[in-house]
């Protein structure tokens, strides 16, 4: 990556509180733009906040314009309706971004704290710090959820991988999704 400017948009799936977070990658140096998310709690309509997911994740590629999207991979749990949802979720986030034909990354929560703290089973807070003194974010920028330093985290750790092999998962678009998962497809 030389001085070619890159905006990526990094995003953590949540049914309640979703997080995103854009960085700037210029001269192979990060600077973050901006972070945030999207509260849903006051939603109680699963299919409404599905088209809420979609209609600000949309909202956001418009604003910033990203070249690219991180996303953080489901964390496989024991509760099988909480994993459908956050399925659903992040599908509806990865949907707005090939809508807008978006190439997208998927990163294991694992993945994305070994790359900023270098510890894979480091916390949140852990997380949060590093990202914090790695993009010299002052105390007052610091969000209130931590979804939102997650999905920093998914955009910096695409950041890391930038020149190597991305992620396990790289689509850009419908037709190459179909393609790199025959298996998966119905015929």
């Amino acid at each position: 990556m030389d001085g070619k400017e890159k905006i990526i948009l990094g995003i953590d799936p949540g049914t309640n509180v979703m997080g995103y977070g854009v960085i700037k990658v210029q001269a192979n140096k990060a600077n973050m733009v901006a972070m945030g998310v999207i509260d849903l709690r006051k939603m109680s309509d699963p299919y409404l906040r599905l088209g809420h997911i979609f209609e600000r994740v949309t909202g956001i590629i418009e604003s910033y314009l990203p070249d690219e999207m991180a996303i953080e991979a489901p964390f496989f749990g024991k509760n099988i309706q909480s994993m459908l949802k956050l399925g659903r979720a992040q599908g509806v986030a990865i949907a707005a971004a090939i809508h807008r034909d978006i190439p997208i990354h998927e990163y294991a929560p694992l993945k994305i704290k070994m790359a900023i703290t270098g510890n894979g089973s480091a916390s949140k807070e852990q997380v949060a710090g590093m990202l914090q003194r790695l993009l010299k974010i002052d105390n007052d920028e610091m969000p209130k959820f931590m979804d939102a330093t997650d999905a920093l985290g998914a955009a910096y750790c695409h950041f890391m991988q930038m020149g190597r092999p991305t992620s396990d998962h790289h689509y850009k678009g419908w037709k190459d999704f179909v393609a790199k998962n025959q298996d998966k497809v119905k015929k």
